[in-house]
């Protein structure tokens, strides 16, 4: 079995004309990158690549993602929902994110400290790097057609949160900028399995 590492990012967002909250259904993929602990490998799919990445997760016991929970997760699902129906006619089985093994760095955090963070600023006090873009641009990069970059700063997510996993995984704590004060403080998780 496998642990998957993945972010998404989409050609629009809740805020979009004719989208309103929370209507995954409306929401559309641009690229999903993931990571493959087996494989020890790096991905990146287009929308119409859906059909490789949900054998990606088939394969995958545990599923890691920041803030995937809330986003990545509802929408990838209604994906796959929609693949095996009009692609297949149901001949094969949909894989369900929500029956996988799943750590949602952003939910770990605010379940030990009550506040949620950006990746962003996760990555800066755990690893001293930050992210290559701001989350909003993604939508304009793929809006002017820059997919490679648009690649390029969902790998680099990707690569992140993995290393943030790591971290949560080996030392079962991470350093966790205090909201308001900007302290650094060391919290410590529940030992994972």
């Amino acid at each position: 079995m496998d642990t998957i590492v993945f972010d998404i990012e989409t050609q629009n967002f809740f805020t979009d004309p004719g989208v309103g909250r929370d209507n995954f259904v409306a929401l559309k993929i641009s690229v999903v990158c993931a990571y493959s602990y087996a494989q020890d490998k790096y991905f990146s799919f287009e929308e119409n690549q859906m059909g490789e990445l949900m054998e990606l997760f088939r394969a995958a016991d545990r599923i890691v993602g920041f803030s995937s929970n809330r986003y990545d997760i509802p929408v990838l699902n209604l994906y796959f929902e929609r693949l095996v129906h009009s692609e297949t006619g149901g001949k094969i089985e949909k894989v369900d994110l929500w029956k996988k093994d799943r750590v949602d760095l952003l939910d770990e955090i605010e379940t030990a400290t009550g506040n949620r963070i950006s990746l962003d600023r996760l990555a800066e006090a755990n690893l001293g790097v930050m992210k290559t873009h701001h989350s909003w641009e993604a939508i304009s990069l793929y809006k002017e057609g820059k997919i490679d970059e648009l690649k390029e700063y969902c790998l680099n997510d990707v690569l992140l949160t993995k290393k943030l996993y790591d971290l949560f995984l080996n030392e079962n704590a991470l350093l966790v900028p205090e909201k308001g004060s900007g302290e650094i403080k060391r919290i410590v998780f529940t030992k994972q399995k």
